[in-house]
């Protein structure tokens, strides 16, 4: 369990590092909301292209990582796009 969570951990790093630089991104700044980031669209998208485009349950496939990679894009811009707000 405890390696899963690991793993996931890293694996999110790893694929918000890239969408942090496709993207020309600073923001967020620093290794945990990056790790967030990754984390999350490794949950969105990366789940998505798995289930379409994978043909085994084993390992990393790299229809997931590419959909880990758009999807922490998209979170990204969302995280852009809403952080940007300044509250009156």
């Amino acid at each position: 369990m405890l390696g899963n969570i690991i793993g996931w951990c890293f694996f999110g790093l790893i694929a918000g590092s890239i969408a942090k630089w496709l993207t020309g991104s600073e923001r967020p700044p620093g290794c945990f909301p990056t790790v967030l980031v990754g984390v999350a669209g490794s949950f969105t998208m990366g789940a998505i292209f798995h289930i379409l485009f994978a043909s085994s349950n084993e390992g990393v496939q790299p229809s997931g990582f590419i959909g880990s990679v758009i999807g922490a894009m998209i979170v990204l811009y969302l995280y852009r796009k809403f952080s940007d707000r300044t509250v009156d």
